[in-house]
């Protein structure tokens, strides 16, 4: 019925998780990259399957009330910002429906808006938005190439390719990014500095990384290069120099031919070999390899929440899982006993431990290692009891044996900080099939104009 290359008129009912556009005809679902609910649009099929298929979209002939017209005009061909055509009312409600519809249909839970004072039950809250969902991220890699006329250009890659779209101003990022990229890029061009080349593998400057601390205003730069070295360097220190608030000009030394973006090296050229920035009044030194997160003002509310939700009196013992540099860690720490925190990279926990130390924090112990092997082993040395357990693990969720583990040390609660809420409804299932049950759940829309979304749960024992 339906072929290759046909163009067809279809109306837009929903959308599925990456964003796309999902509309029916005769009940076959064709899913198209960037339309919007309610759009009525001429889409030409690209590629078919036996009960669904894909089409591209060619013209909005009707465009639904939810479409607006987005800030960048690189939008459609970039691959960050997937859903920045639709207002930020029905992107909320778009994040808060996939937040939901994996908890049920993944997790299996009945979710309920109102919990009376007589009825315990899963408490679903509204999302957290922003007031302003634009320029919130402290932190931005540009990739370093070449256009087909071999002039520099920057910018950020093309939707599922390595194609470079050039564009310095990105509604994402700080401002001071594009005046950063300006003099990169003019000292290049003047002193025939070469970008490298992912296909040949050489050239030498491959990527630009800017971070910005929005309560100090501390700026790093962080030059991402083939080799060691970058001939005439100190001519762009200064002009680096010259921004209000730099703090930190580095080199990372990146030699393999490989998608990852830094090296494990760090050379100082300038300054520090970090910044510093607050989450409420906890400082954090943050350098080129630390994890940290990108949207500071949505983070403070993330970790406030995690902190009601660990219900901390000053006498708890409180495990974090997937630590990081401790930024959860410490937060806790403010009202916990005591906090260990477990995380896989030593770099992280060496900044850890120095972050607890700028803060005077004395009440927390950090560990070097995989959460699903560094708790069974504590568990069975006889560990102390975790009265609460909280997990900020990657997309791809907890280890079964770390959660296995979790429930055989029988904490009072369980706090959840995910940024996947399929492999969080999964976990979910999982630590909740006997003595525990999930109570309350929180989205924080931590990135907005993407299909992307950060959770934060509560899990307590059954009938505390």
């Amino acid at each position: 019925m339906f072929e290759k290359n046909m163009e067809l008129e279809l109306v837009i009912e929903d959308m599925a998780v990456d964003g796309a556009g999902i509309g029916k005809v005769n009940g076959v679902a064709l899913f198209v990259k960037d339309a919007v609910i309610g759009d009525r649009v001429l889409i030409k099929i690209i590629k078919m399957k036996k009960r669904y298929g894909y089409g591209r979209l060619l013209e909005v002939l009707d465009p639904s009330p939810c479409r607006i017209k987005p800030r960048c005009e690189f939008y459609r061909q970039c691959g960050g910002c997937q859903i920045q055509a639709m207002n930020y009312v029905q992107q909320l409600e778009f994040k808060e429906k996939k937040v939901r519809d994996n908890l049920e249909r993944i997790g299996g839970f009945s979710i309920t808006d109102k919990i009376t004072s007589n009825e315990q039950g899963i408490l679903f809250h509204p999302i957290i938005g922003m007031e302003e969902p634009f320029f919130y991220r402290n932190k931005a890699q540009f990739p370093i190439g070449t256009d087909k006329d071999g002039r520099i250009i920057t910018g950020f890659y093309a939707a599922r390719s390595h194609q470079i779209i050039p564009n310095r101003k990105c509604y994402l990022g700080v401002e001071v990014n594009e005046e950063i990229l300006d003099m990169v890029i003019s000292f290049m061009e003047e002193y025939h500095i070469s970008a490298y080349n992912e296909t040949s593998g050489k050239g030498l400057v491959r990527h630009v990384l800017v971070r910005y601390g929005f309560a100090t205003k501390e700026i790093m730069v962080c030059l991402v290069v083939n080799g060691r070295k970058i001939p005439h360097v100190e001519k762009l220190v200064e002009r680096l120099k010259s921004l209000t608030g730099m703090r930190s000009i580095t080199l990372n030394v990146n030699e393999k031919n490989t998608n990852v973006i830094l090296g494990n090296e760090i050379i100082c050229l300038w300054g520090k070999k970090y910044i510093t920035d607050y989450i409420g009044n906890i400082k954090y030194q943050i350098s080129p390899l630390s994890f940290y997160q990108v949207n500071p003002v949505q983070t403070k509310n993330l970790y406030e929440t995690a902190l009601v939700y660990a219900g901390l009196t000053g006498t708890e013992i409180v495990w974090d899982l997937y630590c990081g540099i401790g930024t959860i860690s410490l937060f806790l720490a403010q009202k916990a006993r005591h906090v260990y925190g477990v995380e896989v990279v030593e770099d992280a926990i060496a900044d850890a431990r120095n972050n607890a130390k700028c803060n005077g924090i004395e009440n927390v112990t950090f560990f070097v290692g995989r959460a699903e092997e560094v708790l069974p082993e504590f568990y069975e040395k006889g560990m102390q009891h975790p009265n609460v357990i909280v997990v900020d693990p990657p997309r791809k969720g907890c280890d079964e044996k770390c959660l296995e583990t979790i429930l055989k040390m029988k904490p009072e609660r369980v706090v959840y900080v995910s940024c996947d809420p399929a492999t969080l409804a999964r976990d979910l299932k999982y630590l909740c099939r006997d003595e525990y049950e999930l109570r309350e759940v929180q989205p924080v829309d931590m990135f907005p104009q993407s299909v992307h979304v950060e959770t934060i749960v509560l899990i307590q024992k059954k009938n505390s």
